[in-house]
């Protein structure tokens, strides 16, 4: 894969932000290299925490992405951008669907459940996955009614970065084709997206693979991103 980094500049310190949500079951602690990586390109970096296995998407957005954004108050900010893992991104499509930010500049989302995942409609009545997943999970199945496909297409700019490797063959065969061992391929695309590109990471490491975060702020900073599609 290619070396990004001469393609990456510094920007002023803190004149911009990128607000980092972690994907469900997680915490702020999976997205710390991400942080790390991009704040050493000057951005301002919030890194948010939320219980997602406790709330439904809907509430966990309003009140976890309002929250974040107050630390992006300062005049010295120009611009904000987010970085989300899974259903990191679903929180941001949500939020977005009812809320505006005047600020906003690119979201990248990694690995996200854009059309849902057929995991969940395969396990959703088993007592364990929602004890694992909680109400949130119960929301990201592949079916009409989902709240996914609720939302329907994005009218921000959105780069979606999926993975086609899998540490868990046992869920990758309930998916139908390539997939991370969460979510499929094809199933990570939704409409509107500017531009979309596949790299060989898992679903629960691709927010930890630094070249995964070199190709989300290619697209924070320039639009697009190295070898993707363009769109």
């Amino acid at each position: 894969m290619e070396n990004l980094k001469h393609r990456l500049k510094n920007i002023e310190q803190g004149s911009e932000a990128i607000i980092l949500l972690h994907g469900l079951a997680r915490t702020s602690f999976s997205m710390n290299k991400a942080g790390k990586l991009l704040a050493a390109y000057g951005y301002k970096i919030i890194n948010v925490n939320y219980p997602s296995r406790e709330r439904e998407i809907e509430s966990l957005a309003l009140e976890y992405i309002a929250q974040a954004l107050k630390g992006c108050d300062s005049s010295r900010i120009k611009k904000i951008h987010f970085l989300t893992h899974s259903m990191g991104g679903i929180l941001v499509r949500y939020y977005l669907s009812a809320k505006n930010i005047d600020k906003l500049g690119q979201v990248v989302m990694l690995a996200p459940p854009s059309q849902g995942s057929e995991i969940v409609d395969r396990l959703a009545g088993w007592p364990l996955f929602y004890r694992i997943n909680g109400p949130a999970g119960l929301q990201l199945g592949t079916d009409k009614d989902s709240l996914p496909s609720a939302l329907g297409p994005v009218n921000f700019p959105v780069g979606i970065i999926a993975g086609d490797r899998s540490v868990n063959p046992l869920l990758s065969l309930i998916i139908s084709g390539i997939n991370d061992g969460k979510v499929s391929v094809n199933r990570a695309k939704v409409d509107g997206m500017r531009d979309f590109i596949v790299v060989p990471y898992s679903h629960p490491f691709i927010m930890r693979r630094e070249h995964a975060i070199e190709q989300a702020l290619h697209f924070i900073q320039q639009g697009r991103f190295a070898n993707g599609l363009h769109r």
